[in-house]
């Protein structure tokens, strides 16, 4: 069950709050092909699973930016937010992926609010978000990402 805040004044309150972790989701090839496709990057160790064996991670792997992108939609898992006008994704200010997510495996997002701080008309969020793969040693992503969040 996500963590909720209804208007700026329980979004400030979210500064230094961890978000908890999402349900795993799998990552399959169908998803790795749809995101190859919208994206015109069909290399061969994302959509060519017999050629991929062979590569250098042993199966296909999902593009980072496939990873990065999946934590628009888990976000939505660790925390509602109310009371609002508008909400938008203001950037990120790092992003690293430590490690490779393997067709088949599964991933979680990991979420805490680093600080919260007043621009004009709303709150801008610091949140870094960490990827986890299950079973994994090291997260797929690592991201410091910027929202803000209008009255």
């Amino acid at each position: 069950m996500p963590a909720t805040a209804h208007g700026l004044h329980e979004l400030k309150a979210l500064a230094g709050a961890d978000l908890g972790r999402t349900e795993w989701l799998e990552i399959t090839q169908d998803r790795v092909n749809t995101f190859a496709d919208a994206t015109d990057d069909h290399q061969w160790i994302h959509t060519d699973p017999e050629r991929a064996v062979d590569g250098p991670f042993g199966a296909p792997i999902a593009h980072g930016y496939l990873t990065l992108s999946l934590v628009i939609p888990l976000f939505n898992q660790l925390l509602e937010i109310g009371g609002v006008s508008m909400s938008i994704n203001y950037g990120l200010d790092k992003v690293r992926f430590p490690s490779p997510v393997r067709v088949g495996a599964k991933i979680r997002l990991a979420g805490v609010v680093d600080a919260v701080e007043e621009v004009r008309g709303g709150v801008q969020m610091h949140l870094t978000f960490t990827v986890e793969i299950d079973g994994g040693e090291k997260p797929a992503c690592v991201a410091q990402a910027v929202y803000r969040h209008y009255a």
